[in-house]
């Protein structure tokens, strides 16, 4: 992979160790003023990373990253290069969001790892573009409309009375309405019938350990690297991290364990009702969304929009494809796997995927006619 890097400075020592690496295609500009003006120009062709003196003409390092973050060049890794640097000057340049400091003696190749790494597991910049970019099919969205308004008519009166026995077992609004992330990353207001008694979401720490989608428990990591330890050096690049230093594997490999599962179910949840147990097991409960199907928040079939606190997490290549199919009230996951038992996060994010590339209108009336004798089927979770 050759990386295109636009260096900002005059140092050619730096700029002949940058450009003597076979995986860099280095542009040069001598300050900040006219460095600048270039990424402006080329908002939409931008380098892969950009890496700038500290002292240099125009701009200096610090005000340029300033002003970038307010251009179109805030995805863009960012790196500067000083004669030194203090502690308490690299926590207020990640404040500032760049993303790594350097003294002159860097080293080409951590630069490398360094932006194949923010690249990898940021995924900002590609969730910026499906957010602009990605709109439902005309056909798809007609059909949308015409079923979600035929069915909320004619099941109003029904609607009525499922409103009734929720708030008649429980105090609360008879509805519930939450964030949530779906086509293209963007968010919205979610709608379905109250399932839980009030107040359940402030008890998900609590129920953490019962999430049916978390992977093994792996032993607690030390806060000190057993490889650094044991070699008597950083083992690899050392970040600055919540005011702490804190090397890039030990990172990772915490990073991994935190995030071992973004998805959150409960095998017979204890926060919901009994009416909650049986709108569920019917997708009653999911009824309002027809309403988001009107607003256009989502469609009648696509994967389903993620809460905040999961979408979040998901930001990765193998994750974005997601994203780039509508958010919807059915989809293939809950017609393949709906009755049989506990469905991994893996298998979750295949059958997401697959929805993704292989969109049809064709395979959507196929889904909608699987969802039928699926939801005749206990889904207890």
């Amino acid at each position: 992979m050759v990386l295109q890097v636009l260096y900002i400075g005059s140092s050619s020592a730096t700029i002949q160790k940058l450009e003597s690496h076979s995986d860099f295609r280095v542009v040069r500009e001598e300050n900040g003023f006219s460095a600048f003006k270039y990424l402006t120009d080329c908002v939409n062709a931008l380098p892969d990373a950009i890496v700038a003196e500290h002292n240099i003409p125009g701009l200096n390092g610090v005000e340029l990253v300033t002003r970038l973050r307010t251009n179109g060049t805030s995805n863009v890794p960012y790196f500067l290069i000083d004669k030194d640097f203090k502690k308490e000057d690299v926590k207020q340049f990640l404040k500032l969001g760049i993303a790594d400091g350097y003294t002159y003696q860097l080293s080409p190749e951590d630069i490398k790892e360094r932006v194949v790494y923010l690249k990898e597991h940021q995924g900002i910049a590609k969730k910026d573009a499906l957010q602009s970019d990605y709109k439902i099919p005309v056909v798809k969205r007609l059909f949308d409309i015409v079923v979600a308004s035929s069915i909320l008519l004619i099941i109003s009166p029904f609607l009525l009375l499922v409103m009734l026995a929720i708030r008649i077992e429980s105090k609360g609004k008879v509805y519930y309405t939450s964030k949530r992330v779906g086509t293209g990353y963007r968010i919205f207001d979610f709608y379905k019938f109250r399932s839980m008694y009030t107040g359940a979401d402030a008890r998900l720490k609590d129920l953490k350990h019962l999430n049916q989608y978390s992977a093994d428990k792996e032993c607690e990591l030390e806060d000190e690297c057993p490889d650094c330890k044991r070699m008597g050096q950083p083992c690899s690049p050392i970040l600055m991290v919540d005011g702490g230093e804190i090397c890039e594997n030990l990172f990772l490999k915490k990073k991994r364990i935190k995030n071992a599962s973004a998805f959150f179910k409960i095998k017979d949840d204890p926060r919901i009702t009994k009416v909650g147990k049986f709108i569920r097991n019917t997708s009653i409960d999911e009824l309002p969304q027809l309403i988001n199907v009107i607003k256009g928040d989502m469609s009648i079939v696509g994967n389903r929009p993620l809460p905040l606190y999961e979408a979040e997490l998901l930001t990765s290549d193998q994750w974005i494809l997601r994203f780039m199919a509508p958010a919807g009230i059915t989809g293939l996951w809950q017609t393949m796997k709906r009755g049989k038992g506990s469905m991994s996060e893996e298998e979750r994010k295949g059958l997401d995927n697959k929805y993704a590339f292989d969109y049809s209108f064709w395979n959507d009336i196929k889904i909608i006619l699987k969802t039928i004798p699926a939801l005749l089927q206990k889904e207890n979770v």
